[in-house]
């Protein structure tokens, strides 16, 4: 998978290329380019703006992977090109193109959800077979690169935490294909949800009535067939927030005056939030995760304290690394120096 112990990756949109510092790419071994995206079953780069600060990014570390992920909520073309071998195929051809054009290392396919229509896209039962098939092909396009070159191409995905997704592929079967799997275990609870909880929480605290969390959804995933070492789980540089929160139980688990929408990043939330304004932090040590609570307004997010139990729950359960959506969000830089103090300090640093 990589030369270093545990995968240090992030999720960084194409506008934000040109503000990654030298320190945080030396801090990473991975890079998400967010996002490439599918016409016609081929998958596009022209709109990215910012690809040629990918080869001085090689230059200052020259061990990054560099991946360009494709898809993400509300990108549609993937049921349609994965429907027959004729679309497999020419997606996997321009997968290949785009490794000859840019200095990527392979492919993320961010895929929300196969199975399922819920962000505007087409969506069909065949989907789950229809994803494997896909990922088979892509994978046997970028071996037969990998052997020309001398070298091996990665696939990767992007795969929601909770049981829909396990039910929507073929696990077992899709991740023989894949170099590792990146749960996105954020946004576990909030735009579906009126109740409070956290978003991104490590274990599930007792009277939630939510069951999910890192460790719920790792052990989906570990059941539904995929190696614990090819898992990499992920950490919210954002939160979540409610508003119209009873003043109760410091608003943890309670009927809001709405779903939980988008709140603050945490450069925000470090400036104006955090033990600020009102707001006071309080730590769910069941869950091992922080939120904040102003009367009336209830915020989920990670901090340093939640990042460090995530490396420690990665090192002692043997899984693959952790990522993070997204590198913008966290203008301090506190957390993905927390993340790399936790695990990749012990890598190529």
């Amino acid at each position: 998978m990589t030369n270093n112990k545990f995968i240090v990756a992030g999720y960084a949109s194409d506008h934000v290329l040109p503000e990654i510092s030298r320190d945080d790419l030396l801090k990473l071994t991975h890079l998400n380019v967010a996002f490439g995206h599918v016409r016609e079953a081929e998958i596009t780069t022209d709109h990215l703006k910012n690809t040629a600060h990918l080869t001085e990014m090689k230059r200052i570390n020259p061990d990054l992977t560099l991946l360009l992920s494709v898809g993400g909520w509300s990108a549609g073309g993937f049921s349609e090109a994965a429907s027959t071998p004729e679309g497999r195929s020419r997606m996997a051809e321009s997968a290949l193109r785009v490794l000859a054009d840019y200095p990527f290392d392979g492919i993320d396919l961010d895929w929300e959800y196969p199975c399922y229509g819920e962000a505007g896209i087409a969506a069909s039962p065949d989907d789950k077979r229809n994803f494997t098939l896909l990922l088979q092909t892509m994978r046997e396009a970028l071996d037969r690169k990998g052997e020309r070159d001398g070298r091996r191409y990665l696939l990767t995905i992007a795969a929601g935490a909770d049981q829909y997704y396990v039910d929507g592929t073929e696990m077992d079967q899709a991740q023989k294909h894949l170099d590792f799997v990146q749960l996105m275990t954020y946004d576990m609870r909030g735009g579906f949800q009126i109740l409070t909880g956290h978003h991104t929480n490590l274990h599930t605290p007792t009277g939630d009535l939510f069951r999910i969390s890192v460790d719920a959804s790792v052990s989906l995933f570990v059941r539904a067939g995929v190696p614990k070492e090819k898992i990499v789980i992920g950490a919210a540089f954002y939160s979540r927030m409610w508003r119209q929160v009873p003043d109760r139980g410091n608003g943890l688990h309670q009927m809001a005056g709405g779903t939980g929408g988008y709140g603050p990043d945490f450069t925000a939330l470090a400036a104006e939030y955090i033990d600020k304004n009102g707001y006071a932090r309080y730590w769910d040590d069941e869950a091992k995760a922080p939120y904040l609570f102003d009367g009336a307004a209830f915020i989920s997010y990670d901090d340093e304290q939640s990042l460090r139990h995530k490396c420690e729950y990665v090192k002692s359960g043997g899984l693959g690394g952790m990522m993070f959506w997204e590198y913008s969000c966290d203008r301090t830089g506190r957390l993905l120096e927390a993340i790399h103090q936790g695990l990749g300090s012990s890598g190529q640093q």
